[in-house]
């Protein structure tokens, strides 16, 4: 096991190592500065700008610096927002984000698993026909489009939840399951597709022989053979539901950390938008570690030296 950890470690240090590189020289290679985008500015303070940040200096002194930063957890100024570092940026904002995600999260993973069991169950009948026709509108509608249903339908109409902004629970109502209609369809249609293998297997059978009532069946047998396919797609969900919030966070008026790195996307903001980026893959790469080693409890076939 030790082995087995030492090594997904080094491939997850190199992989982040390889996102840091590339977002550094992308970030490098795109033409303009992040100082005169709004209104022109004198050449000569521009250049006191440059010099001030370090942006005259040659690239590979800059990545240095990068890489020192990054060892060191400094991510270094904000080019636009003078006085914010970027780790002040990200410890005040990333927790509204992740608020948010994780109730997303739960919503996928209850309606989806609640959804795939039973259309599962009903195989073929019109509980199963008609879970998979949310499934299909859950994938079809973009993230976008339904917070902008929800806000007229939810808000605008019936006036029951606020339409945007950020405070109390009833604020994160409608962000949370405009993030989760396409979690949701895609964890139904894994769970319902893997438990109807599960369902036909021999010792599913034998223990309906032998009485055991739907309820203990699908909970203490099916439900944790069914849920392998699921969890391999919840570490890729985890930073998926994150960096999706972006767009949602923009329509609802939410201080979370999507708007930040859209807004400095827009204002060239290098070093928001490399850390934001290096963020985010961290969150992605960490959540796939962690399903590897879920793996091995789930599934006592699979060992670590099988990996």
């Amino acid at each position: 096991m030790a082995k087995y950890l030492l090594r997904k470690i080094l491939i997850l240090c190199a992989s982040l190592f390889t996102v840091a590189t590339v977002t550094f020289f992308l970030m490098h290679a795109v033409p303009g500065d992040p100082f005169s985008e709004d209104q022109p500015i004198p050449q000569e303070i521009l250049d006191a700008m440059m010099t001030h940040y370090g942006l005259d200096q040659p690239w590979y002194v800059q990545y240095g610096h990068f890489l020192k930063g990054l060892v060191t957890f400094d991510l270094g100024p904000s080019y636009k927002y003078q006085g914010r570092s970027v780790n002040a940026i990200i410890a005040q904002n990333f927790p509204v984000s992740l608020v948010l995600g994780l109730e997303a999260l739960c919503i996928a993973l209850a309606c989806g698993l609640t959804l795939g069991t039973i259309a599962s169950l009903k195989h073929s009948k019109w509980q199963d026909h008609l879970a998979m026709i949310f499934s299909v509108i859950g994938i079809s509608v973009p993230s976008f489009i339904l917070a902008t249903m929800l806000q007229y339908l939810f808000s605008m109409k019936l006036g029951i939840l606020p339409v945007a902004r950020w405070g109390t629970f009833s604020h994160t109502i409608l962000p949370a399951l405009a993030l989760a209609a396409m979690p949701t369809a895609f964890i139904a249609r894994l769970t319902r597709a893997s438990m109807i293998e599960v369902l036909e297997q021999d010792y599913i059978q034998t223990a309906k022989a032998k009485g055991v009532s739907t309820l203990q069946l699908i909970c203490r047998h099916a439900l944790k053979n069914s849920l392998l396919p699921v969890m391999s797609y919840i570490g890729y969900l985890s930073a998926t539901i994150l960096t999706g919030s972006f767009v949602v966070e923009k329509i609802f008026a939410i201080p979370g950390l999507g708007q930040w790195f859209v807004q400095s996307v827009m204002n060239r903001d290098y070093t928001v938008i490399m850390a934001v980026t290096l963020f985010y893959s961290a969150i992605l790469m960490v959540s796939t570690f962690l399903v590897d080693i879920l793996y091995c409890f789930l599934d006592p076939r699979i060992s670590w030296r099988k990996q």
